[in-house]
This record gives C-alpha cells, sequence and structure tokens, in this order.
C-alpha cells in the first residue's frame, strides 16, 4: 500500500483545536465540517488540498483533546498520509481507528518542505522526497493495521469480517 502526494509542511504542537476549531463541531454534516480544517493556520489549506496530498508536521501533532474529528477532517479533505517526527497518542489511535495513515520520522518531518512531492510505502515504512531525492524510514505498518486503514476504518475493518 502507498500513498503520493504534495506536501502541506505545518510546525510543532499542531492541536486538535487548530486542526478543527471547536466553534465548528456542532455542524453534523461532515464535507461541511471538513470544510474548516486547518483555517486557523491555513486558511488556504481547503482551497488548495488534492486527494491524495500529505500532511507533514514536526513535534507532538495532534495534541490537545480527544476528539475524532480532527483526524476525520484530515482525512476528509483528501490528505493520504500525515508524517510528523511525533504524535499526540489519542490522536495516532484515532487515525488508525477512522483510516487516516499516519507515519513517525524526525528525518523526513524535518527534511520534508511544503510543496515537495512525497511517497509513502506502508508495507516498508520507506518515505520518499521525490523533489529532493532523499529517502526516509519509519515504521511500516503490521498487515493489521493496514487492512483496518484500507478498509477505511476500524468500524468498516470489523463489519467487512462480519459480513
Amino acid at each position: 500500500m502507498k500513498a503520493r502526494g504534495s506536501v502541506f509542511k505545518y510546525g510543532d504542537n499542531v492541536d486538535t483545536d487548530v486542526i478543527i476549531p471547536a466553534r465548528y463541531l456542532n455542524i453534523a454534516d461532515p464535507v461541511e465540517l471538513a470544510t474548516h480544517c486547518m483555517e486557523d493556520i491555513d486558511t488556504e489549506f481547503v482551497k488548495n488540498v488534492k486527494k491524495g496530498d500529505i500532511m507533514v508536521a514536526t513535534k507532538n501533532f495532534g495534541c490537545g483533546s480527544s476528539r475524532e474529528h480532527a483526524p476525520q477532517v484530515i482525512r476528509d479533505n483528501g490528505i493520504s498520509c500525515v508524517i510528523a517526527s511525533s504524535f499526540a497518542r489519542i490522536f495516532y489511535r484515532s487515525s488508525i481507528n477512522i483510516g487516516l495513515p499516519i507515519m513517525e520520522s524526525e528525518e523526513a518531518a524535518n527534511a520534508i518542505s511544503a510543496g515537495d512531492e512525497v511517497e509513502v510505502d506502508f508495507d516498508t515504512g520507506i518515505i520518499t522526497d521525490i523533489t529532493t531525492g532523499e529517502q526516509f524510514q519509519a515504521a511500516a505498518f503490521p498487515p493489521f493495521l493496514q487492512n483496518i486503514i484500507r478498509a477505511g476504518g476500524l468500524l468498516k475493518s470489523l463489519k467487512e469480517r462480519e459480513g
């Protein structure tokens, strides 16, 4: 399983309230909710993101509250993978639960620039910055996590097994 796209780059401590501000959490329609993703730090994000693009950040991405809305709006905007130096643990697990692939690699997070073309191989954990030719190693996803992500999340994965 692979992802390839253009990079949106952010810094340290991007919290869930920046990813999806709490003032919008009363919106029930996921499509409308996703239109507010990252707007407090990147007003052009939803206008410029394309299906398959990749989000890169440095330390402690997804800190803050435990709301699953944060990884959900990232995925609903077409982001195929988030790469960061580190993730808040609850955000990490919520991302897997809703089918958003995330990779931890401090080297990749520090070296990759906004606008770079990046490819991620989830089987091997190799992150390739196509723009610069650099490669980085992250932990590969074990098959059971790949199945959850491929299915679009944990609940969908469980339904596939039962059905």
